[in-house]
């Protein structure tokens, strides 16, 4: 039996698999108990339109975090996005916005990951500084007022319903969980991203173009915030300067709980899936037991570091900073 979990403890896919859904279960009765209204079609749909938006945040976060950096400008870009496409959509329409903020959004990405390569600066300097230019620039274009606008096409097609009467920015977040984890595991893009993540010194000895693939991973990454703003925008029904500032802090509690690890080649978006699923759950849970907001804060930052010391690989580290 000791031999038993001890080698559960020490296999860290199942670990990282495990303990997520384990978590959800655990929520899930634990908040069912103290309010019965928690376990209902209905609330479950209010999840469900309360994390589609977060899921595409994670998602992104997840392709860069694969190959072993981060990117904490993602709900910076989200929030600048969302303004982009707010102030576009009457003049070019819900298909001509959604290009501006999906391009837009890969431009950063390309930024992003043309500095982290070309001058060899850690992700999470670059993208910190990001964080703070996109947010500038929002302010900057939005005079920090929320943007409004007249097309309902985009609000319809996210808000309405096509098939069992389920949101369309679920399908949305779905369709994307599942492609992007096609994408990890049965292509070459997929296949270097975690070589990248195990190890560029090797994946370069192998002759992968490291370079090329890390600013691929940005890019990836940026046009799927730039997609989440887009769904945000039609959600919210304007695009407002302050859309994005939770998506941060609850996307990276997201990627770690599912199990994808921060020293990066192990995970992928179907973990990511679940680790949302424990964001949101935990959160709407507290929201309808009536737990504060700043008391949920401390909670989730108190996820993130029991997440971290549970998933974490520490064979991958020879020192712990």
């Amino acid at each position: 039996m000791l031999k038993t979990v001890n080698h559960f403890w020490s296999d860290m896919t199942l670990r990282s698999t495990v303990l997520p859904i384990l978590a959800i279960i655990v929520l899930i009765a634990y908040f069912s108990m103290v309010n019965p209204l928690f376990f209902s079609s209905a609330n479950a749909l209010n999840i469900g339109r309360q994390s589609a938006v977060l899921l595409m945040v994670s998602l992104a976060g997840t392709m860069v975090i694969l190959i072993g950096s981060i990117d904490l400008s993602v709900g910076s870009l989200v929030t600048l996005t969302g303004i982009l496409v707010a102030m576009s959509i009457d003049s070019l329409g819900a298909g001509g916005a959604t290009l501006v903020g999906v391009g837009a959004g890969a431009l950063v990405g390309f930024v992003n990951g043309g500095l982290v390569t070309v001058l060899r600066v850690p992700s999470f300097l670059v993208t910190l500084g990001m964080l703070s230019i996109l947010a500038g620039i929002t302010n900057q274009i939005s005079q920090g007022r929320s943007i409004l606008f007249m097309n309902e096409t985009l609000p319809t097609l996210v808000n309405g319903s096509f098939v069992l009467g389920i949101p369309n920015v679920i399908w949305f977040a779905l369709i994307a969980t599942v492609l992007l984890t096609l994408v990890s595991f049965r292509t070459v893009l997929g296949r270097y991203l975690f070589a990248l993540g195990g190890g560029e010194v090797a994946a370069a000895h192998a002759g992968i173009p490291v370079n090329y693939y890390k600013v691929l991973a940005f890019m990836l990454a940026g046009a799927i915030c730039g997609l989440a703003g887009v769904l945000l925008t039609g959600q919210v029904g304007a695009g407002t300067p302050t859309a994005g500032s939770a998506l941060l802090l609850n996307s990276i509690a997201a990627v770690v709980m599912g199990g994808t690890a921060l020293s990066g080649g192990v995970g992928g978006p179907h973990r990511t899936f679940l680790g949302v699923l424990v964001i949101a759950i935990l959160t709407n849970g507290m929201d309808v037991t009536g737990v504060n907001s700043f008391t949920q804060d401390i909670v989730k930052g108190f996820v993130i570091i029991l997440a971290v010391s549970l998933t974490i690989d520490r064979s991958k580290y020879a020192f712990i900073k």
